[in-house]
């Protein structure tokens, strides 16, 4: 199996994020623009801070049910982010626990040990790294049952 995060790893960038600055209202246009339920979100240096949800925005106004559309422009994202939600994995995380992480979320952020985001590993991606050496697999013992029945006995 592959030992390395890299050879799953979406690189920032192909990864739409937030900054942690922009508005509520503008983090919403910008998951709706993208199609996504959930964005990772960074600081204006590249220091991954957290991940928000569709869920995060709809709590929020459900909790703040006297906001208003101006509310929503000068409010920041980085008010939305839930400690230990979606935890960033370092760059050498063995693929054990990659794998045990990508379980629990549709995808793990990777930053680097400055805690900068580089990218984020899709559960999809593994998924499709353990079906296609499944079936690579599979085929392989095929074939050695398909040689061994097609020797001559003795």
């Amino acid at each position: 199996m592959i030992q390395n995060v890299f050879f799953f790893l979406k690189n920032k960038g192909e990864v739409k994020y937030l900054y942690d600055n922009v508005s509520l209202s503008e983090g919403l246009k910008l998951m709706n623009t993208h199609g996504f339920t959930a964005m990772p979100v960074i600081n204006r240096d590249g220091v991954y801070k957290g991940n928000v949800s569709e869920g995060d925005f709809l709590w929020y106004l459900l909790k703040h049910p006297e906001t208003t559309q101006e509310d929503l422009d000068t409010i920041l994202v980085k008010q939305l982010i839930r400690k230990d939600y979606m935890p960033a994995a370092t760059f050498n995380i063995d693929m054990k626990t990659l794998i045990e992480k990508s379980l629990e979320q549709n995808y793990v952020p990777i930053v680097d040990d400055r805690n900068i985001f580089i990218g984020i590993v899709t559960r999809k991606s593994i998924i499709k790294y353990l079906m296609d050496h499944s079936v690579e697999n599979q085929i392989g013992i095929e074939k050695r049952c398909e040689t061994t029945e097609a020797r001559p006995s003795n």
